[in-house]
């Protein structure tokens, strides 16, 4: 056949378990070594059991034939899906002559439970010892170790198991774990909290069974962020239903209840922020088998219900994605040992030791050293970035923590018994599973590493959330950092279903003003132990952070088609725009926002300007969003209040000479981006802002909420060469300063580190902060030139227009979109370019070349398995 079906997945993921949503969307790629292959029609069928697929009795779902070139996003309307059931399906299509494919391999998915009264388990876990008051902290509770034997007398059918926690849990089953990292992930325990589906029919035996838990504090009941521990709850508490079918039809559920047993364990404490503990002299040998002998431990306390929404598990799991060995060890006077790990990274290392039973070992985390060599600890601030384990003095003993992380590239071993060597730790690199999916390699070996860097720090801080940094006491989804990383995020990884959840984190905690909040979730708005009030992230609005709730979801409709996502966030996004207009002066926004254009150098870009800006850009998507959600006079009236704010701006902040209050790159880059500018004003913005980035010496003064959008604005004004320059200047402030300095990562501050001064402050000091690495835009969408339609989203229809520049000799770039592989590569020989694309099947392209000294446009379906290849001189 001509084209091939692949890569089936169920609400961006393949084959998922447990899911909420009654109308799951679809989503495939076409497969093609011929060129020219569109889709022109596909059939989706579903059925309750696989055989009945492969013997066309379809019983849930035929859509038949439907005419339509749409592969992404299809919605379910079949018959209503049942709790606790799985699907089947596959899908076929028919291309642009009318020749129909084979069927795609079958795949699946399962229903998870779907009423508040079908969630029939307790919630357990340890009652509270004497000595715990209010006062008491969550370190000096330890984790619970849990447990609950039963038999399986029959040949078993099928046996799913559902799973949540206030807190962290780790589920094993016959002592297997089952369960990700750090599970059910953080959300606002007060108004969701998602469940995880795990199918264990392959784990299960006939005879004795036993599920086996430990519940941590996690985020529920341990240290969040700076606000200290306990934040939203007092201890953590754990619920788990297993619903075993066996093959003579009868059914058997498992519960959490008043028959489990519960007691402590080695694990003394574990938290977030603050380390563990444990001590292996304590182990629980063999609980986790049957028949252990548990008479000893407790009876568990129980709630029958808990006060929020039940949901399916939206974000991706936490997992162990990578290992990294150290490649160096230094032994100090001390007599402990400091490792580099070569790359600072995030997660924990596996210790392996011998020693006497009872001896202590510590090891210590940090980003960076000081000139003495030590570790530099000074910018965690109350954070403790140690784990301690207790050794039990038996063999070779492996340690790595169980519900903390870290981040660091150095680590230091203290109290080690022998010697230590390069194979005595190994790094465990931890994340959400966001799959990469783009690439890019220069010809300058530092712009690579700058790439690099851009990378791991995404991998370090998109764990559960966007959080603003891995090491120091905070640790937060600081929405203003996640929207100006957005485009980058969605090129260089996966982010569909961990985005999908945030922005629904972003929901939960929208106040009733329609004020977005700074973090989500947002631990600061609940009811903290130490005050009878609620507590306030300074300004509730905040511009370019609470502006996040607007430009996310519109991110996700342009890298993954998802109009879903607009539709469900309009009313928000509605709400914020209103809140944003009954709090402006005449559409003016006030001066009273907290950060600024946050940690910007060396200028300092009005306040109001700023939240004018955003509220403006905010305004113009929503006119956008609401024409693509088929909503014309919303769209008539946000695009009206647009242009009435933009004359406001113009009249309040642009003088008669063109040049902007405060006359700095963030605002200019502002104004230019977010179109507020009438065109004789665009071309003095444009002066403006290059003689200001030319008298720095081709430099840097941008902060958080400009730096994406410097490259881009000069890109889109003819200014290539400048951006460039930008892009490879080495002298600080500049994105290769630090990495000409040995960084592996983002930091938070242009001056996190100097020649002159040293280590800035370390109050506010983080040696891994994405939103600097936002500049991977401009890399991908210029640089490379791949950039989708706003109208054909989703890289429907592709645009391909590098920005050619004997700054590099070449750029191979590529990007694994919805629809299949995007390639862009170029390289400069003399005046001569050459420039190799590919596209997906079921894509098209355009390709903007400058040709013969014009700008022509090429017009390319899918290549097939081959490549088009643009010859042209360099003007």
């Amino acid at each position: 056949m001509s084209v091939q079906v692949v890569d089936l997945k169920v609400e961006y993921a393949t084959n998922p378990l447990g899911l909420t949503t009654l109308e799951p969307r679809f989503f495939w790629k076409s497969k093609s070594s011929k060129s020219n292959k569109l889709q022109s029609a596909y059939q989706i069928q579903v059925a309750s059991d696989r055989q009945l697929l492969l013997d066309q009795m379809v019983d849930i779902w035929d859509t038949a034939k439907v005419n339509s070139d749409e592969s992404l996003q299809i919605t379910y309307q079949g018959k209503q899906l049942e709790a606790e059931k799985h699907y089947y399906w596959r899908v076929r299509i028919w291309d642009e002559e009318g020749i129909v494919s084979e069927w795609s391999e079958i795949a699946y998915w399962s229903m998870g439970i779907l009423e508040r009264s079908q969630w029939k388990a307790k919630w357990i876990g340890r009652k509270p010892e004497a000595h715990v008051t209010k006062e008491t902290t969550s370190l000096e509770i330890p984790p619970a170790y849990m447990r609950k034997e039963f038999v399986a007398t029959k040949q078993v059918k099928r046996a799913m198991v559902y799973a949540s926690a206030l807190g962290l849990y780790e589920l094993s089953f016959n002592g297997n774990v089952i369960s990700p990292l750090f599970a059910p992930g953080w959300t606002d325990y007060h108004k969701r909290v998602q469940i995880q589906a795990y199918d264990v029919t392959n784990v299960i035996k006939q005879g004795a069974q036993v599920f086996s838990v430990i519940l941590g504090n996690g985020w529920y009941a341990g240290t969040v962020g700076f606000l200290g521990d306990r934040v939203y709850g007092a201890r953590p508490l754990f619920s788990m239903q297993a619903k075993i079918e066996y093959t003579d039809g009868t059914v058997e559920e498992i519960r959490t209840d008043e028959t489990w047993k519960v007691t402590k364990g080695p694990l003394l404490y574990s938290d977030m922020i603050m380390g563990e503990t444990y001590d292996a002299t304590l182990e629980l040998i063999g609980y986790q088998e049957a028949g252990y002998d548990d008479k000893e431990w407790e009876v568990p306390d129980t709630r029958p219900g808990y006060n929020a929404l039940l949901t399916g598990t939206i974000e991706p799991p936490i997992i162990v994605a990578e290992q990294l060995k150290p490649i160096s060890i230094q032994k100090t006077k001390d007599n402990t040992y400091i490792y580099d790990m070569g790359q600072n990274m995030v997660g924990w290392v596996k210790v392996a030791v011998q020693g006497a039973k009872g001896t202590k070992i510590t090891v210590s985390h940090a980003e960076m050293l000081n000139p003495d060599g030590s570790l530099y600890l000074e910018n965690l601030r109350k954070a403790v970035q140690q784990d301690h384990y207790i050794l039990k003095g038996i063999g070779t003993e492996y340690y790595e923590p169980k519900f903390t992380f870290h981040g660091f590239r150095y680590v230091e071993l203290i109290g080690y018994p022998g010697e230590a060597d390069l194979d005595t730790i190994i790094g465990q690199v931890i994340h959400s599973d966001i799959p990469k999916t783009g690439n890019i390699t220069t010809s300058n070996a530092m712009i690579n590493q700058l790439f690099s860097n851009i990378d791991w720090g995404q991998r370090g801080n998109f764990l559960s959330v966007p959080t603003d940094c891995p090491q120091r006491d905070e640790r937060m989804g600081w929405t203003g950092d996640a929207q100006i990383f957005a485009r980058t995020a969605t090129y260089n990884r996966d982010v569909a279903k961990f985005f999908d959840k945030f922005y629904i984190d972003m929901l939960d905690c929208q106040q009733p003003s329609g004020a977005f909040t700074d973090v989500a979730p947002d631990a600061g708005w609940i009811r903290h132990k130490m005050w009878n009030t609620r507590l306030n992230w300074h300004a509730p609005d905040n511009p370019g952070w609470g502006d996040a709730g607007v430009i996310i979801p519109w991110t996700m409709y342009l890298m993954y088609g998802d109009k879903q996502v607009l539709e469900s966030n309009y009313d928000a996004s509605v709400r914020w725009i209103q809140y944003l207009h009954d709090m402006s002066d005449n559409l003016i926004r006030p001066d009273y926002a907290n950060y600024e254009d946050w940690l910007s150098i060396g200028s300092t870009t009005p306040k109001e300007l700023i939240a004018t800006a955003y509220f403006a850009y905010s305004t113009q998507l929503v006119a956008k969003i609401a024409e693509i959600i088929g909503k014309p006079d919303d769209a008539a009236y946000y695009n009206q209040l647009f242009v009435d704010i933009t004359k406001a701006y113009q009249q309040k902040f642009v003088d008669e000479q063109g040049k902007i209050y405060g006359h700095t790159q963030t605002g200019y880059v502002l104004s230019l981006s977010f179109g507020l500018l009438t065109p004789e004003q665009q071309k003095q913005a444009v002066q403006y802002l290059v003689e200001d980035i030319t008298e720095r010496g081709n430099k840097l003064s941008t902060g958080f909420m400009g730096v994406a959008y410097v490259l881009p604005v000069l890109s889109d004004y003819a200014q290539d060469d400048l951006a460039y320059k930008l892009l490879v200047q080495e002298q600080f402030p500049s994105w290769l300063y630090s990495v000409n300095h040995g960084a592996t990562t983002i930091w938070e501050r242009w001056d996190g580190w100097t020649e002159h001064n040293g280590f800035q402050t370390p109050s506010m000091n983080s040696f891994n902060h994405y939103a600097y690495g936002s500049v991977g835009e401009w890399m991908y969408r210029y640089m490379a030139g791949m950039e989708t339609d706003e109208q054909q989203s989703a890289f429907k229809h592709i645009h391909i227009k590098p920005r050619l520049d004997r700054t590099l000799a070449f750029v191979e770039a590529s990007y694994e979109s919805l629809y299949g592989l995007i390639r862009s590569n170029w390289k400069i020989t003399g005046d001569q370019y050459e420039l190799t694309v590919e596209i997906p099947a079921n894509t098209t392209a355009t390709v903007h070349l400058p040709i013969d000294g014009k700008l022509g446009e090429y017009e390319l379906h899918n290549l097939g398995s081959g490549t088009a290849t643009f010859i042209g001189k360099l003007v």
